[in-house]
């Protein structure tokens, strides 16, 4: 039943016009590339929105622990308020990385999103029934939030682990890399300066030469697959053709996203005149 339930969600093309709508208002409400960087969690080589989610998720367990505790303490009622201050940063960052999904994702993304917006206002409800001295309303309120919440919480997993949103696409490749050193190539047939792709066991792998010096990197983008080696090189970086994530080619650190994670690089060596690479 849940199966069915979260199929039916992936292909609800009706919630495309809301959600369409809604990319375009978050892209242009957060259009600055710094601050689409800093909440796509760029700078740390990983997504920040499972970050920021710890601080409310938490906060409203440990609640829910001492609410069960024949207890007349007010400890609830501040972990709730810090929940409640933890909910938007950690809102905003899903929004940005929700903002650069396919329609699909962002179909279960929307639904993960109003499930947890149900949960926030039951958990304002309880913070102010605590306020006004209604605690038993107060707990009641909560468990209903936390119940909600843990539904947004399937759908977020979901959206993660089964669909792929957030994850990185290229971490995958790694494990078809030989674990041997296996020739990618001879150096003289990579062009100086420019991407070069080139097939090293069942992966495609980016090359780039500088003199005898070379890098290699997974090919697919870490954000979505996209091919680098059909990208630029920029300043010692490669531009992702597809969304524009930027990539150091040293050691494939993310400069720019929406991919929020670094891409993989491989062990190179030139031997004999020949590229070798291997698994890491």
């Amino acid at each position: 039943m849940l199966r069915q339930v979260l199929t039916r969600i992936e292909q609800a093309d009706a919630l495309d016009g809301a959600s369409d709508k809604l990319q375009a208002a978050v892209t242009s409400a957060v259009r600055p590339r710094t601050l689409r960087d800093l909440l796509h969690g760029s700078w740390m080589g990983h997504p920040l929105h499972p970050v920021l989610v710890q601080v409310p998720v938490g906060a409203f367990l440990s609640a829910a622990v001492l609410d069960l505790r024949p207890s007349r303490s007010h400890a609830p009622t501040a972990l709730i308020g810090v929940g409640l201050a933890g909910v938007l940063p950690a809102a905003v960052a899903g929004w940005v990385d929700w903002s650069e999904m396919t329609k699909d994702r962002r179909r279960v993304g929307l639904v993960h999103a109003v499930t947890n917006l149900v949960a926030t206002g039951l958990y304002a409800g309880s913070l102010i029934a605590r306020l006004t001295g209604r605690s038993t309303r107060g707990k009641a309120l909560a468990f209903a939030g936390l119940s909600v919440a843990g539904a947004g919480a399937f759908l977020g997993g979901h959206l993660s682990y089964a669909q792929g949103g957030g994850i990185s696409h290229a971490a995958p490749e790694v494990a078809r890399v030989p674990e041997e050193w296996t020739v990618a190539g001879s150096l003289a047939s990579l062009p100086e300066g420019k991407p070069a792709a080139r097939r090293v066991g069942d992966t495609a792998v980016l090359l780039v030469r500088r003199g005898d010096q070379v890098s290699a990197l997974v090919d697919r983008c870490s954000h979505e697959g996209g091919p680098l080696s059909e990208g630029e090189l920029v300043d010692g970086c490669v531009v992702c053709p597809w969304h524009g994530s930027t990539f150091r080619v040293a050691d494939g650190a993310v400069i720019h996203g929406p991919a929020g994670n670094d891409q993989p690089v491989l062990p190179v060596r030139v031997l004999d005149g020949m590229v070798e690479v291997r698994r890491p």
